[in-house]
């Protein structure tokens, strides 16, 4: 009986632990799996951080792209001055209009470049089409702020008279001479010529005219006085009385006295934080004007009727006229550089003041690739 008792006992026991060995396998596969999905869950990338990344990069994306299209969508403004520099657009006008230009344009034409420079310091206008003087004081009052593009119009100055006695910068002496305001490029072309020539101020009389208009007008009622002006004003005065003529080339005028080197009247300036800013909106100016001056150039007629379209001069056959001696171009570059700092130069050793102090430096000029 005990014999009984006790195997029974001793079979019972192992059967506890056959069991309790099973629960523990059971658990160490258990806790086994459970490592293994946690180590699993810190290894693998979190989908929910993905999605926010890839958001993240498609904004950042998203933003490039719109950078991008707002400087597809720059407007350049542009100003220039009723005269010769704005004759040399007026292909461009008629292209941006048209919606020809890769380029969007927003042109302005004034009457004096007093008009013009304030608009440039307060970032009004981007480019502008004004006196080469004008630009130097510029770049002296802006600490550099602006640069020089282009050189849009050589010598456009001429002397015109009912007196045909006149045939040299001497028999100028006695004369009154209308022009337009003081400091101008008339202006400082006409101190020139007479300090050249040994002409003292007193010698002759000088009036300022706000505009060439005025100066044309005051020519009509007296043909005896000498009005200097630039094209196409010359050929609009000459054409309303017919005693009124060509007497002197300030321009060849001004080449005798140096060396052949010539009378630079208009340049292109750009804000240098425009440059900086829409490179690309820039070149593209230069090209479309480039482009716009050889038209001009090659197609007087068709560009003598965007002229009077635009108001720069009121008769066809006037702006036909005036536009052979206009003298319109685009220079750039070194070329550019070379032949205004030798005009400035000159302008210097006249009257610093004409161009703000001194001479500019090399920063004036913008030599694009």
């Amino acid at each position: 009986m005990k014999k009984k008792v006790l195997s029974l006992l001793m079979a019972m026991s192992l059967a506890v632990g056959i069991l309790c060995g099973c629960g523990q396998t059971e658990n160490a596969q258990n806790a086994q799996e459970n490592n293994q999905q946690t180590e699993q869950t810190e290894n693998e990338p979190d989908v929910e951080e993905d999605v926010q990344t890839e958001v993240v990069q498609d904004e950042s994306e998203s933003g490039q792209e719109d950078v991008l299209e707002k400087d597809d969508d720059v407007v350049v403004r542009v100003g220039s001055l009723k005269g010769p520099t704005s004759i040399g657009l007026v292909k461009l006008w008629k292209d941006a209009e048209e919606g020809k230009t890769d380029t969007e344009y927003e042109f302005s034409m004034s009457t004096a470049a007093d008009e013009i420079l304030p608009l440039m310091i307060k970032g009004d206008l981007d480019i502008a089409l004004v006196p080469a003087n004008a630009a130097a004081n510029l770049y002296q009052k802006s600490e550099g702020a602006i640069a020089v593009l282009d050189i849009n119009t050589l010598g456009v100055l001429y002397m015109i008279s009912g007196d045909s006695s006149i045939s040299t910068m001497e028999d100028l002496k006695g004369k009154t001479i209308y022009l337009t305001g003081k400091g101008t490029t008339p202006d400082l072309a006409l101190q020139y010529l007479l300090a050249s020539h040994d002409i003292k101020e007193k010698d002759v009389t000088i009036e300022y005219k706000s505009e060439a208009a005025e100066v044309a007008a005051a020519l009509s009622q007296n043909t005896d006085l000498v009005g200097l002006l630039p094209m196409p004003f010359v050929i609009a005065a000459c054409s309303q009385n017919e005693k009124l003529q060509i007497v002197l080339d300030v321009n060849a005028l001004w080449e005798e006295k140096n060396d052949q080197n010539g009378l630079v009247t208009g340049v292109t300036i750009v804000r240098k934080a425009f440059l900086e800013e829409h490179p690309d909106c820039v070149d593209a100016f230069l090209e479309d004007h480039k482009n716009s001056a050889s038209y001009v150039n090659e197609n007087v007629k068709e560009a003598a009727e965007l002229v009077v379209e635009n108001g720069i001069v009121e008769k066809t056959p006037v702006a036909e006229k005036a536009i052979p001696k206009c003298n319109i171009t685009c220079i750039t570059g070194e070329e550019m550089k070379e032949m205004l700092s030798a005009y400035l130069e000159i302008l210097e050793g006249q009257d610093a003041s004409f161009i703000g102090g001194k001479v500019p430096d090399d920063d004036f000029y913008v030599i694009r690739p």
